[in-house]
């Protein structure tokens, strides 16, 4: 048996193992049957934990619910370095993704600022299929074209402005962004209204589990594309399902400073066996 732990940020849920000390080859099979939320323990997203190195506490690797790895997820990103922070009794910790090296700290009251690294903004670093203006380019669905803009936060995103994100047909157009062909490695597909100053509601689809609660990289994103749009300033509040989020986009160097909470659900025992 594997334990686990049962981990959220904002709603969006991960199962969270520790590879620290003996390997777990996790298979993508395996991934997707402990995230299905009938036969499997349930998640947007799997995480495991590994070793460090000379720059980071630990590594992570993440596997979304359809069994695809994916390069970052700043709420899984905050959910550990919740637990390394309290395990080492540290203030601050840093952590190696495929998007980048993350550091993290602890800002009181349960929450947990990480740095997301800098944006990127250049259409091949997204990457796009072809040369865009990523602040504002009208991406073509069928029958319609929407105003849209694109963010790397370590992983892709589309943010798509809308007057009221409560209304956006999310799981309509979600999955059709994804997999459009401006998008080679697929996206995360964001649902952003402006709704006061320097506040923004937002609701996702993200890339290999569909709509979730929250989402910690497209929050960076959205903040971004608003603030590179001249829809608010570089400091905002972001509203998903699942919570709020407070972004700043650092005007020093560029880098994306994430704020939210982190929560454990409980521990358990899993046979990986079953999910080969």
């Amino acid at each position: 048996m594997t334990a686990f732990l049962k981990m959220h940020g904002l709603g969006n849920d991960f199962v969270v193992f520790d590879a620290r000390d003996a390997a777990i080859p996790l298979t993508p099979a395996q991934a997707r049957g402990i995230a299905d939320r009938h036969f499997g323990i349930g998640c947007d997203t799997v995480v495991l934990i590994g070793p460090g190195g000379a720059e980071a506490d630990a590594s992570l690797r993440f596997f979304n619910a359809d069994g695809g790895e994916v390069e970052s997820c700043g709420n899984a990103t905050r959910c550990v370095a919740r637990l390394l922070m309290d395990e080492r009794g540290l203030a601050r910790v840093k952590l190696a993704t495929r998007g980048g090296l993350l550091a993290c700290t602890d800002a009181g009251r349960g929450l947990v600022e990480a740095d997301m690294g800098p944006a990127r903004l250049e259409w091949n670093e997204i990457p796009l299929a072809e040369a865009v203006d990523t602040r504002n380019f009208a991406l073509p669905l069928e029958g319609q074209s929407l105003p849209a803009s694109a963010v790397s936060m370590g992983n892709p995103h589309c943010v798509i402005f809308v007057p009221d994100a409560e209304k956006a047909p999310v799981a309509a157009l979600g999955p059709r962004i994804e997999t459009h062909p401006l998008f080679p490695q697929r996206v995360n597909a964001e649902f952003v209204s402006v709704t006061g100053e320097n506040r923004l509601r937002m609701r996702v689809w993200e890339r290999g589990a569909g709509i979730t609660l929250a989402c910690g990289t497209g929050a960076c994103a959205a903040a971004v594309a608003a603030a590179r749009l001249g829809k608010t300033g570089r400091n905002v509040e972001v509203v998903l399902d699942g919570g709020s989020l407070r972004i700043e986009w650092r005007e020093s160097d560029g880098h994306v400073i994430m704020t939210g909470p982190a929560v454990t659900v409980f521990r358990g025992h899993v046979d990986l066996r079953q999910f080969a």
